[in-house]
């Protein structure tokens, strides 16, 4: 028997922001566009393998769920698991690699009722990135998102979405152009099910395929923007700031992560073609010219709260991302060079205000 998880979730995303339009008549724009991002995902003509993936999330069984925990490293989903259902989540999961940003797991709840032989182990997706880590760095600093209206641009499967919502922000709206990332994030949505609901019965978290340009300008919607893992991607970082700005109220709260190198206000790296074996890797600036960055884009109170070089332990290949990963693209006779001699990946977290 079919699930429903994916109608179901466009559903409470499109009430949400209808509630949303009445109070932000900015979201009125989001909503005549929603039909077409929300088809243009499941396209097979722009995204072959959407069909498939579509198939495997509708499979998951419906599992006993006990409890959710959204605020813990590991996103757990404490649910009654026979070997069966174990069989059939596993395969379908992995229907759905390569997983990259986690961890998750779903099972580990005993069922006293059920002989032991039947029960089966958790399932633990061990994704490429400890995004974990990435919160914990990030979280300690960040103002209170109680309450409060997030967007997380490019977003991956949803993790760090999901742990603002452990957090108590009222709606999080994750958006991601990629057509794998929204279905993982659908697999997820399947076993969390109303375990996010507020208090109007609505789900808090949300998945928009698109990436941040697609959205209308100017919107002026939320509290908090989150951009991690993002701006060395954008061939005008300015331009991708600006829209970052558009998106949040007066006075709101930009988080952003990039890629940084050492040096002072005038310091920026271009790499010539690939950087870390990535060939869409454009500006990597240093702290102090980031800031720069940001005042010149026209945030203020602009602080850098984090610091971090990318370890192989972070990032590394395991048997839910089985393609090279972090170790594969730095020198193998210096990791603190990539393999094309640039410094290697260090990443800087920024906090800034509107």
């Amino acid at each position: 028997m079919l699930n429903d998880t994916i109608t179901h979730a466009e559903r409470e995303l499109y009430l949400t922001l209808l509630e949303l339009a009445q109070q932000q008549p900015s979201a009125y724009e989001w909503l005549t566009q929603l039909p077409i991002w929300l088809s243009d995902i499941k396209d097979k003509a722009n995204y072959a393998h959407a069909p498939a993936y579509q198939a495997s999330v509708a499979r998951l069984p419906t599992l006993a769920v006990d409890n959710v925990d959204l605020d813990s490293n590991i996103l757990t989903i404490n649910a009654r698991l026979n070997q069966s259902q174990h069989k059939q989540t596993t395969a379908l999961l992995k229907q759905l690699m390569p997983w990259r940003k986690g961890p998750f797991q779903i099972g580990g709840q005993v069922d006293s009722g059920q002989d032991e032989g039947q029960q089966a182990a958790p399932i633990f997706i061990d994704t490429e990135w400890h995004s974990d880590w990435k919160w914990q760095r990030v979280a300690p600093h960040l103002g209170n998102l109680k309450g409060r209206r997030v967007l997380d641009v490019g977003g991956g499967s949803g993790y760090h979405g999901w742990r603002m919502a452990g957090t108590g922000a009222d709606t999080v709206i994750i958006i991601d152009p990629s057509c794998l990332f929204y279905h993982q994030f659908m697999a997820i949505r399947h076993f969390v099910g109303s375990a996010d609901t507020h208090e109007t019965g609505r789900y808090r978290t949300h998945y928009i395929p698109v990436p941040l340009e697609a959205l209308p300008e100017h919107s002026q919607l939320f509290d908090t923007v989150f951009s991690m893992g993002v701006l060395y991607h954008r061939l005008s970082p300015f331009e991708h700031l600006q829209q970052l700005k558009g998106q949040l109220v007066k006075g709101g709260e930009l988080v952003l992560e990039t890629l940084v190198i050492e040096g002072d206000a005038n310091t920026v790296l271009v790499p010539h073609d690939r950087y870390a074996q990535m060939n869409n890797v454009y500006f990597l600036p240093s702290v102090a010219a980031l800031i720069g960055w940001l005042e010149k884009a026209g945030f203020s109170d602009v602080r850098c709260v984090d610091v971090a070089v990318t370890s192989i332990e972070e990032q590394r290949k395991t048997e839910w991302m089985t393609y090279h990963s972090l170790a594969d693209f730095l020198d193998p006779n210096d990791s603190t060079k990539t393999i094309e001699g640039y410094p290697a990946p260090m990443r800087a977290t920024l906090i800034a205000k509107k």
